[in-house]
């Protein structure tokens, strides 16, 4: 069976919190929770689009990308 459009190669991207939350400003708090992160060296795997892009590279500080899947 061949694979539906919407199942093509789908990229991710591991992200890993390497910093703590603590002392920052509500906006990068609310970024960290938004991807899912909210305790040290959690990681998780998301969608490789624009809008997690943008929302990792506001708070580059606080995360690591680990690995780019796809």
């Amino acid at each position: 069976m061949a694979k539906k459009p919407t199942e093509a190669a789908k990229k991710t991207i591991v992200v890993k919190q390497i910093r703590s939350a603590a002392r920052r400003p509500a906006v990068q708090t609310a970024t960290l929770k938004g991807l899912g992160l909210n305790k040290m060296n959690r990681t998780r795997e998301l969608e490789d689009t624009p809008s997690v892009r943008g929302m990792v590279n506001s708070i580059r500080h606080l995360v690591e990308i680990i690995e780019e899947r796809g």
